[in-house]
């Protein structure tokens, strides 16, 4: 994503927090007319997430896990933070499919990239289609992921599974209406 600040520019930050995975900051800018203005900005070292296909391209695998952030277990695809300086999307995205799922993709496909909320946060993140899936042995990550089940989702199911609000999570909504679309599911 090409940057393009439209007459804005930044001019400095000073950190309020650093933590093990984001830094919080107050940022200054300054506009088109020249006056300066602050944000609170969340830096965050992005991520990625991937829609493992199965079943002829008719379903997916996806991870029910617990969130400390909303307090809640939350059916998505399977994730995790770009935090391995260096490591390109791709090779993230693979050792999560790995880690969380089991599973090595024999085909890796980029199906988008977006900001999560570009208001006060600059998490890039990267989502993935797997395909061609290969059993292997899964490596979970954490207490969250000790706790979380796999399920079998079929891709026909998406839409309804987000209006009944099974489904609340942006990256999964996302990757899963692009791997729809891709698929013809």
């Amino acid at each position: 994503m090409a940057p393009d600040g439209g007459g804005f520019a930044k001019v400095g930050e000073q950190v309020v927090f650093a933590g093990t995975l984001i830094t919080t900051v107050q940022a200054t800018f300054t506009d088109p007319s020249g006056d300066t203005f602050e944000r609170d900005v969340v830096h965050h070292p992005g991520a990625v997430s991937v829609v493992p296909v199965v079943g002829e391209g008719r379903a997916v695998l996806l991870v029910r896990q617990y969130r400390a952030a909303v307090d809640r277990v939350l059916l998505e695809i399977p994730a995790g933070k770009r935090d391995v300086d260096g490591e390109v999307p791709e090779v993230t995205a693979a050792r999560e499919l790995q880690e969380e799922v089991g599973m090595r993709a024999g085909n890796l496909q980029k199906l988008a990239e977006f900001y999560n909320s570009p208001g006060f946060c600059d998490e890039h993140s990267f989502v993935y289609l797997a395909t061609d899936l290969e059993a292997v042995p899964s490596a979970v990550q954490g207490v969250e992921e000790q706790h979380m089940t796999i399920e079998e989702v079929a891709l026909a199911d998406v839409p309804a599974l987000v209006r009944a609000g099974e489904l609340v999570d942006a990256k999964s909504i996302i990757g899963l209406t692009l791997a729809r679309e891709l698929l013809g599911a």
